[in-house]
């Protein structure tokens, strides 16, 4: 079935975590102000789209995704006037932006929280999830929070509960309320009627929770458990995003994405195909969680290459004619791509470029985690008194109190912690990285005077100029863009190879995912027909070699014609 074109599908996208991207006032925090100082870096890059991190209101709980007002700017970051400018000059620069949407949950310093605690009687106490504890004092259920313990929190002034998935400063939002969903909405057309090109949508695929809330399964006697089966993808999320749709979306022409943990491929067409009207993509999780053991993201395990590969092969093929793909290898909550993936000590220029390749040559919208087209790297803080995140700490401290070591914690974190990709953007040389003048809110990574942003620009062959190189193909071959998708070498132990093919151009994608040197060839059907090289990290001499020895890390992409 021949897909619809859309501009969303043939943009690539930039995310901005305003914190740490630009300082401009120096007082260790990056702003608004500091966005729009490096548009024009951002233009020269080539991309299409910035996705904002949120910039809204808030106490800062967790770095923003604790909204107090979704109508406001959080002060560090500027004022609204500092944001239209923003929004203005991106635009002029043929850039869009989207913003993000945080509506499974409020601050709990949001107007709406503070009216709904003050009684049970109130008229926004519907706004929130209220229970009573149960019979024996215990709190309403056993779901354990994504930031560890317990969902639920005791207010004494009305002696109930309520609910929050996340920190207990993230109360969750009841979309069971349908004056919550019109707020929402008309919020959503708020910022939409401003001029924005879209919304990243934060784990909206929690918003409808089973009814009842009842217990998760718990054979193993714990406090507290993951509760996921009963708050992802529940029984009306269909029906609650199909109604943003109607009620938010559909009079504009803008890009929609879902952060949607626990979604499986089905689901995911459901939720992207046109005809449902829901959204247009979503951010899928299986591939970050490959090297993840079964206590979840801090039980680290090797990542076997060929998990990876089968993993983004289902989620090609399954999406490939209904719905859409969005392509992301790290993000703001995620570990810095070329160290979880790649190299990032001798061949971290080469892997990086290599995972570049794979991703920007896979169908889907391509996602850019800020400093990732340079080649930042994970950082490995001494101390955990030099990290941030609250999920990080939380999960420290309640390991410490178990009496697991200290080195295995700090390991983990290195590894896996959030703050790998919240380091400052290493900008240039100079002290800070030339992120601040002032005191960086979280330590810049130290090897910024080799990894930096003006380093890179300056030099041809970079990691820099290598994305600049893959945004251009994908703007110029809709092969890239619309192709189809079939995997070659599926099982292969050191190499991802695939083909892309749309209205008679075959594209072969060839990668060696470590510093070995194995051979590969052009496939049979191939061998007679016209090539040239579209891409590739490494010199290549011999375009006309059937057979070829891939260099460590080596990405190489052949362009057949008849």
């Amino acid at each position: 079935m021949e897909q619809s074109k859309r501009w969303w599908k043939e943009s690539v996208v930039y995310q901005i975590y305003p914190r740490s991207f630009n300082d401009s006032n120096n007082d260790g925090i990056g702003d608004i102000p500091g966005i729009i100082e490096k548009l024009d870096y951002l233009k020269k890059l080539g991309v299409d789209v910035i996705w904002l991190s949120p910039v809204y209101q808030s106490p800062n709980d967790d770095n923003g995704y604790d909204i107090s007002d979704y109508r406001d700017i959080m002060d560090e970051f500027g004022t609204m006037t500092d944001w239209e400018t923003m929004l203005k000059e991106a635009h002029d620069r043929g850039i869009k932006i989207i913003m993000d949407l945080v509506v499974n949950h409020t601050s709990d310093e949001h107007a709406w929280f503070l009216e709904s605690r003050k009684s049970k009687n109130n008229d926004y106490r519907d706004y929130y999830i209220w229970r009573k504890g149960k019979q024996d004092g215990s709190e309403p259920n056993n779901w354990e929070s994504a930031f560890s313990g317990s969902v639920w929190d005791y207010d004494e002034t009305t002696g109930e509960y309520y609910l929050h998935l996340f920190s207990k400063k993230q109360p969750d939002l009841n979309w069971e309320n349908p004056i919550v969903r019109s707020e929402v909405y008309d919020m959503m057309r708020w910022w939409l009627d401003k001029g924005i090109d879209g919304f990243r949508m934060d784990v909206i695929n929690f918003i409808s929770k089973v009814p009842g809330l009842p217990d998760a399964p718990n054979p193993q006697g714990k406090k507290y458990v993951p509760g996921g089966d009963y708050f992802m993808n529940g029984p009306r999320i269909h029906e609650f995003l199909h109604e943003m749709h109607q009620r938010a979306l559909a009079d504009y022409d803008v890009m929609t994405v879902g952060e949607m943990p626990g979604v499986d491929v089905a689901e995911a067409v459901d939720y992207t195909k046109e005809d449902n009207q829901e959204l247009n993509m979503v951010f899928q999780f299986e591939h970050m969680d490959l090297d993840s053991g079964p206590e979840g993201k801090w039980d680290l395990k090797p990542l076997k290459l060929k998990d990876l590969r089968d993993n983004l092969v289902k989620w090609q093929k399954g999406l490939e004619n209904e719905g859409w793909n969005s392509l992301y290898m790290n993000n703001h909550d995620q570990p810095r791509m070329v160290s979880r993936f790649g190299d990032d000590g001798k061949y971290r220029v080469e892997s990086a470029k290599m995972l570049a390749t794979m991703l920007h040559m896979m169908k889907g919208t391509p996602f850019i985690y800020q400093g990732e087209e340079f080649g930042m790297t994970n950082v490995q803080f001494d101390s955990i008194e030099d990290y941030q995140d609250i999920e990080t700490l939380n999960m420290y401290r309640e390991k410490r109190a178990e009496g697991v070591p200290q080195e295995e914690l700090m390991h983990k974190i290195h590894v896996k912690g959030r703050d790998n990709a919240r380091t400052p953007v290493q900008w240039n040389d100079s002290s800070h990285a030339g992120f601040t003048g002032g005191t960086p809110w979280i330590q810049v990574n130290p090897n910024y005077q080799e990894v930096n942003a003006e380093a890179a620009v300056a030099e041809p062959q970079s990691i820099f100029h290598y994305y600049r190189k893959l945004i251009d193909l994908r703007h110029k071959h809709e092969s890239i863009v619309y192709g189809s998708f079939d995997s070659l070498y599926n099982d292969h132990e050191e190499i991802v190879a695939y083909q892309r093919e749309y209205q008679g151009e075959v594209l072969l994608v060839f990668l060696n995912f470590y510093d070995g040197q194995p051979k590969a060839a052009l496939p049979e059907e191939f061998v007679q027909k016209n090539r040239d090289m579209l891409i590739s990290n490494y010199q290549v001499e011999e375009i006309s070699a059937n057979e070829f020895t891939l260099r460590p890390y080596e990405a190489r992409v052949y362009r057949i014609t008849d």
